[in-house]
């Protein structure tokens, strides 16, 4: 009489969990503490698979969705609380040229070494992501405007200072352009809006020669027509009607 042949099929939830430490792995993570399998390890399974989703794979920093809910976030603080908050966004100057010259393992040192160089700069409360190719941006809570450009100009400088390494014996200088804006304080804004208005600043700082910081002053920051709009529509003026 035949056996009946044992049940081949693979166990789902034994391939979700090792496509997960895979995952780990090839990201250079450890893998959770614990023994495998038990309520501790799954746990550190699920945060370090959390922070994997936020974090950019290369440079280690906050990724663009993290970027994307963070400044949200700060604009509903400032909105609330009043407090000022700059927002940086970064350009490596002549990024194309490094790549064409060196080669993209090159390239991909030089945006390492950004990365590093831009956390040095920061505040523990600051948050630095990498939000597109060779772009950068910074959120700074409770930054006033009398030390924006002390701040962006720290990082510029720490940025034109470091060599970077791109083969034997051959060393490589880069350089940014900042541009910055200051949050509208107590008016309900959107991250499109503080992002454009940043990005504004940047494009001074690349039309004036590059390696350069270009900052909207927040004495003459206007609110937009879409701010007014939000701030007139919220709950607290319609009951005044």
């Amino acid at each position: 009489m035949d056996r009946p042949s044992p049940n081949l099929t693979p166990d789902p939830a034994a391939l979700r969990l090792e496509r997960a430490l895979q995952l780990l792995d090839h990201s250079g993570q450890p893998a959770p503490a614990g023994r495998p399998g038990s309520g501790e390890w799954l746990q550190g399974l699920i945060d370090a698979l959390v922070d994997l989703s936020s974090r950019d794979a290369l440079t280690g920093l906050a990724n663009r969705r993290s970027f994307d809910l963070a400044l949200a976030r700060e604009i509903d603080r400032v909105a609330r609380s009043g407090e000022p908050a700059l927002l940086l966004t970064l350009d490596i100057d002549h990024f194309k040229r490094v790549n064409d010259t060196y080669g993209h393992a090159a390239g991909d040192l030089v945006l390492k070494a950004v990365a590093a160089a831009l956390h040095d700069c920061v505040r523990p409360m600051d948050l630095v992501a990498r939000t597109g190719g060779e772009e950068f941006a910074i959120i700074l809570p409770n930054c006033p405007s009398s030390f924006g450009d002390t701040v962006a100009e720290r990082v510029r400088r720490r940025i034109e200072r470091i060599p970077v390494t791109v083969g034997p014996a051959q060393q490589i200088s880069v350089s940014v352009s900042i541009g910055g804006a200051f949050a509208p304080q107590w008016v309900r804004s959107t991250p499109t809006l503080w992002i454009e208005r940043a990005d504004q600043q940047l494009y001074r700082a690349k039309a004036d020669g590059r390696n350069l910081v270009r900052l909207e002053a927040a004495a003459v920051s206007l609110v937009s027509s879409e701010e007014k709009r939000m701030l007139f529509d919220s709950s607290q003026f319609q009951d005044l009607e």
